[in-house]
């Protein structure tokens, strides 16, 4: 198996992605080194799934300002730049500085006219690591209340490819949804797999996730989880629409459902064929 990267997204969620995302990873691993990224940094809870110990790789850290008063003459410009409000200015008072707004974006840096303002940092997140199922798992963590998950989500790919060489594949569990952290995760795989449901909202976030696989010239696959509980036709649409094979229709299951609380992963027919179209696909034939 040549090494591949699959991302395993959908604009939605709640479909069941991190479900097939685990199932997968663990079904690819009986043949092959598998790495799985949990790119949710929000809620990372592929670890859970698997029933992995996670051990801490790395503090994730943002820039912030830090402000000398010496030099501060309480202009007020550094307030007038701020786009998000991170600084509060009160006439004749030093700047009252919110971290948690902060962006890092060191516009105030730059807006001091006395060179008033210097750069600290603060801890935004997390890179943690361990395995289970045969499976390796990096995963990134936001820290409650912080702001740039996106950061997070770079850290902990960066280390994913560090130890790229190590794997015959690396399966990347995105957040739901179309945002910064998502392009991210999304970015430099061979491949994203849409995880959706046969549901008019299922069917609006798919075309959303597709219309930006189209523009970051990704190739994508779709798979339709609880395929009897909805109407596949509003899933095959959007398949024709965007010339995106349904590679796997998995149907609800009450067992999936008991696994996903024990921490195992699916094994049904369905699991082992997009398994199987994996590996094909990284042999070159489709």
């Amino acid at each position: 198996m040549n090494m591949m990267r699959i991302a395993i997204t959908g604009g939605k969620g709640g479909t069941g992605k991190s479900t097939i995302a685990t199932s997968l990873a663990a079904e690819l691993a009986k043949n092959n080194r598998v790495l799985l990224f949990d790119a949710d940094a929000d809620c990372p809870n592929d670890h859970i799934i698997l029933a992995a110990k996670m051990k801490r790789a790395e503090t994730v850290t943002q820039m912030i300002p830090e402000w000398d008063t010496r030099k501060c003459t309480k202009c007020g410009k550094c307030s007038d730049v701020c786009k998000l409000n991170a600084i509060v200015q009160i006439k004749d008072s030093y700047p009252i500085f919110v971290p948690d707004q902060c962006n890092g974006c060191g516009a105030c840096t730059i807006a001091c006219p006395t060179g008033a303002i210097g750069k600290s940092s603060k801890d935004i997140g997390y890179v943690h690591e361990g395995s289970n199922a045969g499976v390796d798992i990096i995963s990134g963590e936001l820290i409650p209340n912080q702001m740039l998950s996106e950061f997070v989500v770079s850290a902990a790919k960066r280390l994913a490819n560090k130890r790229r060489h190590k794997y015959d594949c690396i399966i990347t569990d995105t957040a739901a949804g179309t945002h910064c952290d998502v392009i991210s995760a999304l970015m430099g795989n061979d491949l994203a797999i849409a995880v959706t449901e046969p549901t008019p909202l299922g069917a609006h976030d798919l075309e959303l996730i597709m219309k930006l696989l189209k523009v970051l010239r990704i190739p994508s696959r779709i798979v339709l989880n609880r395929s009897d509980l909805g109407d596949p036709r509003l899933i095959e649409r959007i398949s024709r629409k965007y010339s995106s094979e349904i590679i796997a229709r998995v149907p609800y299951s009450r067992s999936v459902l008991e696994n996903y609380s024990n921490g195992i992963p699916i094994e049904n027919e369905e699991i082992k064929r997009l398994a199987k179209w994996v590996e094909k696909k990284s042999g070159g034939a489709e």
